[in-house]
């Protein structure tokens, strides 16, 4: 039985294998200056429906933390949902290495509003305190939702308003892009957003994610950050070639439609069972309150992560390669 504990859990898809392999033909120019590049950039452009800067790095953490690093100062500010995995799993590199203070906000839903973000105004231009400079999300969030492209919106005319830039974490956007219907260039493009971390390695890439700025001014010197934070790959070619495969013939929305479909499935066939389903399920994670009597029994099946212990609340993530058999066999172990 597959595991429902991460999509970083599952597999590399087949047509990203066989990138790499294609890839792995021959001599080319190191450092990202390969053919594979230059036409990965090229499909970004084409994707996002806009002129963008893309940069690869070699993980989501690298990603986050130098997209933060292009828009702040030592002296910064981020503001963040209080679960937000800068804050939470990334073990303070964002505050180490851009020595900026996360100001963070309790939600109900892992999603941040204007409403609440108003109250860090207060001590703008204070040299006494850290001067917020860039509001950052997550799409989806780390509760499995949403926002909106008008949440989008309004979010990010509250922070340009307010002298802020907008970067998005996202690890998990296609599955944003997948639960809304829309495109790159509606979510993102159009809504304003300045930066962001685009994820494909919980969406059946090996490794690499990239940098995506929308807002090319800020992209000016970044090539000389992602040096000097050791993520210039020198054999660039192996992430960018998957890239190219994973936006051929739209697979990066395939494999996330599948995904975000099977934790619904899972989410409904759960509460079938009595279970209650905490979070609307609008990514492909699903989080539910389990009686801690059969938690042990059911990670012994299919292991998963306990979100909060106190609450016996856990989540279940559902990836590119889980299949209807699985969720059926998961679901029958609370039969028994």
């Amino acid at each position: 039985m597959k595991m429902f504990g991460s999509d970083n859990f599952a597999g590399v898809h087949p047509a990203i294998l066989n990138a790499i392999m294609e890839a792995n033909a021959g001599h080319v120019k190191a450092y990202g200056a390969d053919n594979f590049t230059a036409h990965a950039q090229q499909v970004f452009t084409r994707e996002f429906g806009a002129p963008v800067d893309v940069f690869f790095v070699f993980n989501g953490t690298a990603a986050n933390v130098l997209a933060l690093r292009a828009a702040t100062q030592s002296y910064s500010a981020v503001l963040c949902a209080e679960t937000a995995h800068i804050n939470v799993d990334e073990c303070g590199a964002p505050e180490s290495h851009t020595g900026c203070k996360l100001l963070t906000v309790p939600t109900r839903d892992g999603k941040l509003s204007s409403d609440v973000l108003k109250r860090f105004l207060g001590h703008k231009g204070n040299e006494h305190h850290a001067q917020p400079a860039v509001v950052s999300i997550s799409q989806t969030t780390e509760l499995g939702t949403v926002y909106s492209i008008r949440e989008m919106a309004d979010l990010v005319n509250f922070a340009h308003d307010n002298g802020m830039f907008v970067h998005v974490d996202g690890a998990r956007i296609a599955n944003a892009v997948a639960s809304l219907n829309c495109s790159l260039n509606e979510l993102l493009v159009q809504t304003g957003v300045d930066v962001i971390s685009f994820g494909g390695t919980k969406n059946g890439m090996m490794f690499g994610e990239a940098v995506v700025f929308l807002n090319r001014k800020l992209s000016e010197n970044f090539r000389f950050l992602r040096k000097q934070e050791m993520q210039l790959a020198s054999k660039m070619r192996y992430v960018s070639a998957q890239y190219l495969a994973f936006f051929e013939n739209g697979l990066w929305l395939k494999n996330a439609r599948h995904a975000n479909a099977m934790a619904l499935l899972l989410a409904e066939q759960l509460s079938a069972q009595g279970f209650r389903i905490e979070y609307p399920v609008q990514g492909n994670a699903v989080f539910a309150t389990f009686p801690k009597e059969i938690i042990e029994k059911a990670q012994a099946h299919s292991f998963f992560y306990i979100w909060d212990d106190e609450a016996s609340v856990v989540r279940l993530m559902a990836s590119f390669d889980t299949t209807e058999d699985d969720i059926r066999k998961f679901v029958q172990v609370f039969k028994i």
